[in-house]
């Protein structure tokens, strides 16, 4: 038998399988690194010792953070933005959750046509639904203004607070609800001493995701806001001389914040289930 007839087979693919290993990984750390760049940016550019423009780099400084407000218009901006946040997340919510409980326990007249129209505003162009809303209260005579905004956010945030409180309120056992009407609970003693906290950690997912819209919605808020400034459009109007510094710190803080938030919220979790595995 000849050295060619001993030699081993090449495996067909092999090369190919050795590429995945390493391309998969090298894709997955460029795809974070290209994430990453604004935020790091963002973070770094909060301590630049900047005088009219924050665009290049002129030296390290915590005076930014240490006088956040000293630029005008950004807490005011920021206060906005966290008012309407606030007021339009809990007119969401509580109108949201009260749909979803509607629509999920209950059958009427139009409850098919009631959920193709909740999913309509999630799938309008914001463009679209910030200009019919524009037209709307100019129509009505209604000045814009914070209310305005108010009422466009907790419009568009409806939908996605009952979507998320449907899934929620669809996966609760019936027979845990039943054993507290076999117990002689009222309607309104079941339902906040059984449905009500079962539905708590839906409530307050679709309430972050409703807060989130409203800090971050640009395009519904400028049609609707008049000479309302909220934090994006503060944000947007300073983008062509330079975003001030104090801008990068409260949108720093802002980041810092969620991911503590996450964070803490992981560590709860983790906590909670090893505590069930012990019982």
């Amino acid at each position: 038998m000849g050295a060619e007839e001993q030699a081993p087979a090449r495996r067909p693919g092999r090369v190919g399988i050795g590429v995945g290993k390493w391309l998969l990984p090298v894709y997955c750390t460029l795809a974070l690194i290209f994430l990453l760049i604004p935020i790091v940016y963002t973070i770094v550019f909060s301590f630049n010792d900047s005088v009219r423009t924050n665009i290049s780099w002129r030296g390290f400084t915590l005076d930014n953070w240490l006088g956040v407000c000293n630029e005008p218009g950004v807490c005011e901006a920021f206060g906005n933005s966290i008012l309407i946040g606030v007021s339009a997340t809990v007119i969401a919510t509580v109108l949201g959750t009260m749909i979803a409980i509607a629509l999920v326990r209950y059958r009427f007249k139009f409850r098919a046509a009631t959920n193709l129209l909740l999913f309509l505003p999630m799938a309008t162009p914001e463009v679209v639904m910030g200009a019919g809303l524009a037209a709307q209260f100019l129509t009505a005579g209604v000045p814009k203004g914070i209310g305005t905004i108010i009422v466009a956010h907790a419009m568009f945030c409806l939908s996605f607070v009952v979507v998320t409180v449907k899934a929620r309120v669809a996966s609760l056992d019936p027979a845990l609800e039943d054993a507290g009407r076999d117990l002689y609970g009222s309607p309104s003693q079941v339902f906040w001493r059984i449905t009500f906290p079962l539905l708590v950690p839906g409530i307050l997912a679709a309430a972050l995701l409703s807060f989130s819209l409203s800090f971050d919605d640009f395009i519904i808020t400028y049609f609707n806001s008049g000479a309302v400034n909220t934090f994006p459009t503060f944000i947007y109007t300073a983008a062509t001389r330079g975003i001030p510094a104090e801008a990068n710190v409260i949108a720093s803080a802002v980041f810092l914040l969620a991911i503590a938030v996450v964070l803490i919220g992981q560590l709860s979790a983790n906590a909670r289930r090893k505590r069930a595995a012990i019982r």
